[in-house]
């Protein structure tokens, strides 16, 4: 069986206040034009369909769009909510849509039915499981017996109930988690830290899972565990990433191979390090464009004469003898590369000398689990 992976669409995503709407419809639309060239057997997107809880009506409508051009291919699409989306109104209308092939998790109520496709080899089954938190399973794993102390626990505590027959048959997940050994990158750093860390031996015995929530395309410990990534950049330290749509064949063994096919965007998101003379000479562009000015004097207006050739500036700094002297402070792109334990012991170790004992260290990890946790559900309630 041959599945196409996708995740993290973001639909309706500002980056830098720049709506990429026009950038994700134009990568939508290619993606179809790769679907009618590779015709995979099916289509799995693992959550974060939309940047936010509450999504524009402009990305909603471009993402009926999408799911109606799928269906029009007679594609069978499972698709998961993300931390970013709305489980409650992903999931509306989800069992009037299954019976036209389009399957939504429902919200996390303790069960996970597979939804069953076959192909000449017979029946491959896949488990659609939500973005979950310790918090929306214990109420229903919980006991004397069971505790579910940190996000392996919930996950494996979720695996567990779907009572999966790994001897026989084929078998995917599809889950939107951080999982251990995971390089995180880009726009969701802050939100992954260290606290949502889910080991991946959760994942043993599924032939293939199908993951969201990391930005970067790669695979945790073998082709069996994998990272889509973005179809787009979402961020300035997503520069150096290779955007590629993921092909996963599953063959009758349980074996797999992937095939990965580069995505070319509308605009480019880059960076640029050299002096104004040098910078200012360049061909004209439309890309996204970080720019790092080398120029040891800050020169006036210099933000206006650059967006003649490069109309797309998302950020304009220099890297010069005086910015090197005041740079004692991390930037927003350095707090976003550590999560807020780090920046925490790093931070109490600067005004008291030494650092966190490791029961410290231990109780503060509790606290911000718990804190985040609150925060997070009080946003959903709200």
């Amino acid at each position: 069986m041959k599945i196409l992976h996708l995740a993290d669409l973001h639909l309706g995503k500002r980056v830098n206040e720049y709506s990429m709407l026009e950038d994700q419809k134009y990568i939508l639309d290619q993606i179809l034009d790769i679907i009618d060239e590779k015709k995979p057997d099916c289509v799995i997107i693992a959550g974060d369909i939309y940047d936010r809880q509450t999504p524009p009506a402009e990305a909603v409508t471009l993402f009926d769009g999408f799911i109606n051009s799928l269906h029009d291919r007679k594609l069978p699409v499972m698709a998961i909510s993300g931390n970013h989306d709305s489980a409650e109104r992903l999931a509306f209308g989800a069992r009037i849509m299954e019976g036209e092939g389009i399957y939504f998790s429902p919200v996390y109520r303790g069960r996970t039915e597979p939804v069953v496709l076959k192909d000449e080899y017979g029946e491959v089954r896949f488990y659609l499981l939500p973005f979950i938190r310790p918090a929306h399973v214990r109420g229903f794993f919980e006991n004397d017996e069971v505790r579910i102390a940190d996000y392996t626990d919930a996950v494996n505590a979720a695996v567990t109930a779907m009572n999966v027959d790994f001897e026989n048959g084929r078998n995917v997940l599809i889950a939107h988690q951080f999982v251990t050994g995971a390089s995180a990158g880009g726009s969701e750093e802050m939100t992954v830290g260290g606290i949502e860390n889910v080991e991946s031996w959760v994942f043993d015995g599924f032939d293939y899972t199908a993951l969201g929530h990391i930005h970067r395309q790669q695979q945790v410990g073998s082709e069996r565990i994998m990272y889509s990534g973005t179809p787009l950049k979402y961020s300035l330290s997503e520069v150096d990433h290779e955007k590629v749509l993921l092909f996963v064949d599953i063959d009758g063994e349980g074996n797999v191979s992937t095939e990965r096919v580069a995505l070319r965007p509308l605009r480019d998101m880059r960076q640029i390090r050299d002096s104004y003379a040098n910078i200012s000479a360049m061909n004209y562009s439309e890309d996204y464009i970080s720019i790092i000015l080398t120029d040891e004097e800050e020169l006036p207006d210099v933000l206006s004469s650059l967006r003649i050739k490069f109309p797309n500036i998302m950020k304009l700094s220099y890297d010069n003898k005086r910015s090197r002297a005041g740079s004692g402070e991390y930037s927003a792109a350095d707090a976003q590369s550590r999560s807020p334990l780090e920046l925490f012991g790093e931070f109490y170790e600067k005004r008291n000398g030494s650092p966190l004992s490791d029961e410290q260290t231990e109780y503060l990890r509790k606290m911000i689990e718990t804190i985040w946790e609150g925060s997070e559900n009080e946003t959903e309630d709200n």
